[in-house]
C-alpha cells in the first residue's frame, strides 16, 4: 500500500523518520532509473502551481521534477499577471487550478495559506512555502543531501547560521532533524534568534545550542547550513542594515573546519558565502539543488501513483 497516494504535503511534522527514509529510498531509486523509465512515472499527469511570492528555484525545481517523470506543468508564477489582480480570492484560484491539474503546488505570503488551500482543493496540495511557517520539501531535500553526502544523519553535528527568526526553511529543517540523533548549533545575531514560540516542540526532540559566535563551533561541525538575512521580511530596513553581512563564510573559515565538513544553503545566496568557496569540495549547495529536483520527483511520483513506482 502506498501511504503517500493523494495526500497533501503541508508540514514536515507529518513525516516521521520511517516516512522520511522511505522518500530517501524512492529518491535513490528514481536517480538510478534511465530517462525513458523515469518518464513513465507520471506520464500524462499535470502539476498546477500557484506562486503568490517570488520564487525561481522552487518553481523550476518542481517544473523540472515533473518533466523528468513524464508530466507537465501549468500555473501562475506571477500574481501581477493573474486574476488575483482583479480581486479573485485564493479559494477560487485554487479551485480553478485544481480543475486543470492532478496535483497543486502553492507558495504564499500568509501563514496558514497552504492548510486553507488544501481544504478547498480536491486535488493533493504541496506547500512550497507558507509565510514564515514552513517549507517542507526544502527540508526533505536538505535532509537527503546530508544523508547522501555524509552517508548518515544520526550522529552529525550541524551548525545553522544566519536568519533564524524569519527563515522558514530553518523551522522545517529543525522539525525534520527532530527525527534523528543530532547535535544542532543555532548561530545568529541576537535580533535574529529563533522564535521561542515556535520551538517548544523542537526543543523536546533536539539538543540545541544557541550562540552568536560562529568561530567557537567551526572545528566541530560536520554540516554548516547557511541562510541569507531575509531583507523582505524585515518590518524596518534600518533593522536589516544592522545585521546585514553578520556572517560571511569564506576560505578563512573553511580552513578551520573539518576536512570533510559540508556547506549547505537553501539559496538564493546574497553575500553570506564567498564565491571563492564554490569550487571547494566542501561546497554542496549546488548539489543540494540537484537533489531537490530528485526528491520532488519522488514525492510527486508517490503522490500521484496509487501503487507507487
Amino acid at each position: 500500500m502506498n501511504e503517500f497516494y493523494q495526500k497533501d504535503i503541508i508540514s514536515i511534522k507529518d513525516f516521521d523518520k520511517e516516512k522520511l527514509e522511505k522518500i530517501f529510498t524512492l529518491t535513490e531509486k528514481i536517480m538510478q532509473l534511465n530517462p525513458s523509465e523515469r518518464r513513465e512515472i507520471c506520464k500524462g499527469k499535470t502539476l498546477g502551481y500557484l506562486f503568490y511570492e517570488p520564487s525561481t528555484r522552487t518553481r523550476l525545481s518542481f517544473d523540472s521534477a515533473m518533466a523528468s517523470i513524464g508530466g507537465n506543468s501549468l500555473g501562475i508564477s506571477n500574481v501581477a499577471s493573474s486574476s488575483t489582480q482583479k480581486g479573485e480570492s485564493l479559494a477560487d484560484t485554487v479551485r480553478m487550478i485544481s480543475i486543470y491539474s492532478d496535483v497543486l503546488v502553492l507558495r504564499h505570503t500568509l501563514d496558514g495559506s497552504s492548510r486553507f488551500a488544501a481544504e478547498v482543493s480536491d486535488k493533493p496540495l504541496i506547500n512550497a512555502g507558507s509565510g514564515t511557517e514552513e517549507h517542507p520539501t526544502q527540508a526533505i531535500q536538505d535532509l537527503f543531501t546530508m544523508k547522501k553526502e555524509k552517508k548518515k544523519i544520526d550522529g552529525l553535528k550541524i551548525g545553522i547560521v544566519g536568519d533564524l527568526k524569519y527563515g522558514r526553511t530553518v523551522y522545517s529543517l529543525l522539525h525534520g532533524l527532530g527525527n534523528y540523533d543530532v547535535d544542532v548549533r543555532l548561530i545568529s545575531p541576537e535580533s535574529l534568534r529563533i522564535r521561542s514560540d515556535s520551538t517548544y516542540e523542537i526543543k523536546q526532540k533536539l539538543d540545541l545550542t544557541e550562540t552568536t559566535n560562529i568561530e567557537e563551533h567551526l572545528d566541530e561541525l560536520d554540516v554548516l547550513y547557511v541562510t541569507r538575512i531575509q531583507k523582505e521580511r524585515f518590518p524596518d530596513e534600518e533593522e536589516y542594515l544592522k545585521v546585514k553581512g553578520s556572517y560571511v563564510v569564506g576560505l578563512d573559515m573553511l580552513k578551520r573546519m573539518k576536512d570533510d565538513a559540508i556547506i549547505l544553503h537553501p539559496l538564493p545566496r546574497i553575500d553570506e558565502i564567498s564565491a571563492e568557496v564554490d569550487n571547494t569540495k566542501n561546497a554542496k549547495y549546488f548539489k543540494q539543488v540537484e537533489y531537490g529536483m530528485h526528491t520532488r520527483a519522488a514525492l510527486l511520483g508517490v503522490t500521484l501513483n496509487e501503487n507507487g513506482f
